[in-house]
């Protein structure tokens, strides 16, 4: 009998104690799981990311001839003003760019607030549109949300999570 009563609470033991770990590592992924396995994902995603950005460069084949079918067009690159990417310059041309954390994506955005596919730009005549795309967090124009496809004026802020981006000339 007292075999069993030593074995019965050596197992509630182990049974408790496994109970508590669960609990902390729940707890530990509610409050910086998402933001913490981003932060270790992103050196390994950095390089990957990289390569994903060779590409906008190597699109100018087909940007002259877009600026040559769309002359009268006003805007020519589209601009990043703040954000991780600050300073990143994409060539506009006749294709759609599409904007989320998504490597498929013509600009890749590792933010926690942009969704992995967040936004697209089109071109329309001779107006680009910007499109949400369901994203969880919204998209603005100047201080708008956007909730429909809608014209962007040359200069005027795009905010997507953290970044900003404008058309430019």
């Amino acid at each position: 009998m007292p075999a069993s009563l030593f074995l019965l609470r050596a197992v509630v033991l182990v049974l408790m104690w496994g109970l508590i770990l669960a609990a902390i590592v729940a707890v530990r992924s509610d409050f910086a799981g998402g933001r913490a396995k981003a932060a270790k994902r992103a050196p390994a995603k950095s390089p990957a990311k990289a390569p994903a950005k060779v590409p906008t460069p190597a699109r100018p084949t087909p940007t002259p001839k877009a600026s040559k079918d769309r002359k009268g067009s006003s805007a020519r690159n589209v601009a990043i003003t703040a954000g991780p990417l600050a300073g990143t310059t994409i060539p506009l041309g006749e294709q759609p760019i599409t904007i989320g954390r998504a490597d498929s994506s013509t600009l890749v955005v590792s933010d926690d607030y942009v969704s992995t596919h967040h936004a697209r730009l089109v071109p329309r005549g001779d107006a680009w549109v910007l499109e949400d795309l369901g994203s969880t967090n919204g998209t603005y124009l100047d201080r708008t949300k956007v909730t429909a496809p809608t014209p962007v004026p040359v200069g005027v802020p795009i905010r997507i999570g953290k970044t900003t981006l404008e058309l430019r000339k």
